[in-house]
């Protein structure tokens, strides 16, 4: 609400709207020679250290912690009227914007364009990152593993369908950290180029997981008509803008770039259909004070191993806040377990559990700690 004893004018309102704009535009301004400033003594520093003899030194511009305490205190101390979220958002996209004076950074995605996938790098990148597209999620580990992205953001839970295990799986054989984490949530809606009419439709493409989210609603809505998984639901709005008879189940960035018309809107069968995302690099991620782990830990075949394996959780106070299972490569009916709690690895109490844990298991592979997702 605004301020009732404010009695100024329109044309007085616009002259000081005016000049805020000026003062926004100049702290930006500044903000951004800092950010370049910061670039200068990372590179003096790595330059120090090479001359030190440490050939294997680089520059790390993106600082995952730092940038979630940033808009964790962003949010805390925002006075409204605008929400603390909608003003995070405004910083993230300025804090973006000096990041690529420094060094854009390269983010490979499940692609092509258009995919929720992109909307989530996004979301935690800003626009200014250079998002490249990949036909598959072995392909985004496989960029950042060689270096051609600085960072990589692939599905790894809906909260209706449960794991992406393909996600999962890479885990088991990359060397990658996981170093941030996004959570989106999903509008589906059924996409049609302007050229196909209702009752042209042969044809639904869409994610296996965008199909599932999606099955009451189309076996209703559209029973009889054949349904095609596709690697994704940009690569299925493409096929809807090219192919006659298509139609695609896709969000509103792939409805907005191939230009396709909704038959029908928010067509997820639940609508708190929410899609987690992760974010995986090279280097490790000190701590933000508001952290999670994730580890892939495995134990010998025998009664009460699991019990085994989460009893120094209980032990030290630590809340689990994911646990799921893969088949193991190297052993017949045996399994290896996905757990992600609260803590980072450097802190005591998580330190001690992992100690534990390497006792108790035949497998122990930390997949990296990294800031709650702000956003």
């Amino acid at each position: 609400m605004a301020d009732s004893g404010d009695n100024r004018s329109l044309e007085e309102v616009r002259a000081d709207i005016d000049a805020i704009d000026r003062e926004i535009q100049a702290l930006i301004s500044r903000r951004a020679r800092c950010a370049q400033r910061v670039a200068d003594i990372k590179l003096a520093e790595v330059q120090a250290a090479r001359d030190a003899g440490d050939a294997e030194a680089e520059v790390v511009y993106y600082r995952p912690e730092r940038e979630a305490q940033v808009l964790k205190r962003i949010i805390e101390r925002n006075e409204g009227p605008l929400e603390g979220e909608t003003v995070a958002h405004i910083f993230r996209e300025i804090m973006s914007s000096c990041l690529a004076l420094e060094k854009p950074l390269q983010v490979a995605f499940l692609g092509p364009e258009g995919t929720f996938t992109q909307a989530a790098a996004i979301k935690h990148f800003g626009h200014a990152a250079l998002c490249v597209p990949q036909g598959t999620i072995d392909s985004v580990f496989a960029q950042v593993e060689s270096g051609e992205c600085n960072y990589g953001v692939v599905p790894v839970e809906n909260s209706t369908e449960g794991m992406v295990s393909h996600t999962l799986d890479n885990f088991m054989d990359s060397g990658l950290k996981i170093s941030g984490e996004v959570e989106m949530a999903i509008a589906h809606h059924l996409l049609v180029a302007s050229h196909t009419g209702k009752d042209q439709i042969t044809r639904i493409c869409a994610h296996q997981q965008a199909l599932a989210q999606c099955r009451n609603w189309l076996d209703t809505h559209w029973p009889d008509v054949e349904r095609e998984a596709v690697s994704s639901n940009g690569e299925a709005a493409r096929l809807a803008l090219g192919t006659p008879g298509v139609a695609a189940i896709a969000g509103d960035m792939a409805a907005d770039l191939y230009e396709l018309e909704k038959l029908a809107e928010h067509i997820e069968d639940y609508a708190d259909n929410t899609t987690r995302f992760l974010i995986i690099g090279r280097e490790e991620v000190p701590p933000s004070g508001r952290d999670k782990t994730s580890i892939i830990v495995s134990s010998r075949n025998k009664p009460g191993a699991l019990f085994t394996l989460l009893d120094p959780f209980r032990k030290a106070g630590v809340s689990l806040t994911r646990i799921d299972t893969r088949p193991s490569r190297t052993e017949k009916w045996a399994y290896v377990f996905f757990i992600e709690f609260e803590g980072h690895l450097q802190d005591d109490n998580i330190a001690g559990i992992v100690t534990e844990l390497e006792e108790q298991s035949i497998l122990l592979k930390p997949l990296g700690s990294y800031p709650r997702a702000v956003l």
